[in-house]
């Protein structure tokens, strides 16, 4: 653990708290133009992907701790908690995935109607999600984490679709039910641990992970903070709100709430669950592994049923969701690692499927498989493109997708065998159900109404452009990632093995150093 000069963690949480409380503010004035609120909200965004950058390459690669740490006291002794920040392998990715996707998202707002309040909630999330993914004090975490669903449940409400309103609450009401479980557990762990240590009240995370817990109670506590996350991810069977959300949120909505609101639920499970309770998450493991590999085929089964792309898409969703989980409680390097990496590539992948299906919406006013005919012949940019990221999310070789699933099924199968085996259907019907959508969709005649859809524009051919290049260099060259996320979870992965003393085979982890069971 190393502590930063210059405070990025810092400056890359108020940025874009900021810029919205100066969006909000302009806009009770009600004279400023759209022009300039566009464009302040653009600058606000992209200097934050600016600062997220710097703060990449300001870490020290090959070093699995927290780096860049920010430790201030922001309550006092008696309630503990402080403004304790840090980044390592496993979250900084998310950061970088977060500050991609936000600017993008906030230029496709630009054409909505008063863009300038959409922008406004949409930098406040990104600076309670970026809050989430740096905080080391879990009351510092929960409060930003609980702050996601005030802007998310306002831009599903403002701008979604005919059920946004039923939408909206279903997402609010199940998420939040999930953080009640999440602070109750949080509360018990620090006054356990002021119990055990005879010190001061505290929430932070190093502190926390040498708490000593009864094999009940840290089952128990386990059990409360997995339900906030699953919830959040979501993970089957806690899933339901999800295809409600994902379908009526507006496309950039969408993007936030299956790219990067959802991994803050299966980060939560690796950050939290297995450096808190290593010995509840090997005892539940085979439960956690069970719900994944069900999401797993459920998901894409009923993905193969949807005639709505956003649906088939939101399903797709949850069968990746069931993939990370796989991944993370195979407790070994190579299915941790591969983990992390399909947070990231995911998050790439449903963004542009999402941004994609909005395109189309927004054309031909319809997201119905049924509707649409031969937009291959009419739209081919917007056919080409489809086709990468489609073969992304399939898990052709060359696209970011197949090396996370590769990683994921193989890191599974040397633990829990018949678990990888059954996850490999998912593998095998994602292929179905996305080959049938894009052949309904863009093969065939053109219809009349179909005639007249036209192709990406500039501005869109630019807003895709920076996601098909990370999809394609992640798939062709993704070890400079790989070798910052390596050493956090083989850090990760000591801990556990030493609590629960249980060590897996000895394994590299593509071509890495990292080898399994090394303290």
């Amino acid at each position: 653990m190393n502590n930063a000069g210059f405070p990025y963690l810092t400056v890359l949480i108020f940025i874009p708290a900021i810029g919205a409380l100066v969006l909000a503010l302009l806009g009770l004035g009600g004279r400023t133009s759209k022009e300039f609120s566009d464009r302040l909200a653009g600058m606000v965004a992209f200097a934050t992907l600016g600062i997220a950058i710097a703060t990449l390459v300001a870490m020290k690669v090959g070093d699995g701790g927290y780096q860049l740490v920010t430790n201030r006291q922001w309550t006092g002794d008696a309630l503990g908690v402080r403004w304790y920040l840090g980044v390592d392998g496993i979250s900084i990715f998310l950061v970088m995935l977060a500050a991609v996707l936000f600017p993008l998202v906030i230029v496709l707002g630009q054409k909505k109607s008063n863009s300038r309040s959409y922008a406004a909630w949409m930098l406040l999330l990104e600076a309670a999600v970026l809050g989430s993914f740096l905080s080391l004090d879990l009351i510092v975490f929960f409060l930003f984490f609980e702050l996601t669903l005030v802007p998310a449940y306002f831009i599903i409400a403002g701008w979604g679709h005919e059920r946004r309103a039923y939408a909206a609450v279903k997402f609010f009401l199940y998420t939040f039910a999930g953080s009640a479980f999440l602070l109750v557990g949080i509360l018990t762990l620090a006054f356990l641990h002021q119990s055990q240590a005879h010190g001061p009240l505290t929430f932070a995370l190093p502190a926390l992970e040498h708490t000593h817990l009864s094999s009940a109670t840290g089952i128990l506590l386990f059990c409360a903070f997995t339900a906030a996350f699953a919830i959040k991810a979501p993970l089957f069977p806690f899933h339901t709100w999800s295809p409600d959300a994902y379908t009526e949120a507006p496309a950039g909505g969408s993007v936030i709430l299956a790219g990067v609101l959802a991994k803050l639920g299966t980060y939560g499970l690796i950050r939290f669950d297995l450096n808190l309770f290593p010995q509840a998450s090997r005892t539940l493991a085979p439960l956690i592994l069970t719900l994944a590999v069900i999401g797993i085929v459920y998901g894409a089964i009923v993905a193969c049923a949807q005639r709505d792309l956003k649906r088939l898409v939101t399903y797709s969703s949850l069968a990746q969701i069931g993939f990370i989980a796989l991944g993370t409680f195979a407790l070994g390097t190579q299915g941790l690692s591969g983990a992390v990496l399909l947070m990231l590539n995911h998050g790439l992948i449903v963004g542009a499927l999402f941004i994609l299906i909005g395109f189309i919406y927004e054309r031909r006013g319809t997201w119905q498989t049924g509707e649409l005919r031969g937009l291959q012949k009419v739209a081919p940019v917007m056919a080409g493109v489809f086709t990468v990221v489609m073969m992304a999310s399939i898990g052709v070789p060359g696209l970011n997708g197949f090396v996370s699933e590769f990683l994921v099924l193989s890191g599974t199968f040397i633990t829990h065998r018949w678990w990888a085996v059954v996850a490999v259907l998912g593998v095998i019907v994602s292929a179905v159900y996305l080959l049938w959508a894009y052949q309904q969709v863009f093969h065939g005649v053109p219809r009349a109404e179909d005639e007249t859809t036209r192709d990406l524009g500039w501005l869109d051919r630019l807003i895709m452009a920076p996601l098909i290049i990370l999809i394609v260099f992640l798939g062709v060259y993704p070890k400079p990632v790989l070798d910052r996320i390596n050493p956090s979870v083989n850090q990760l992965v000591a801990h556990v093995q030493a609590v629960t003393g249980h060590s897996q085979p000895a394994v590299a982890t593509n071509g890495s150093a990292a080898v399994e069971g090394r303290p």
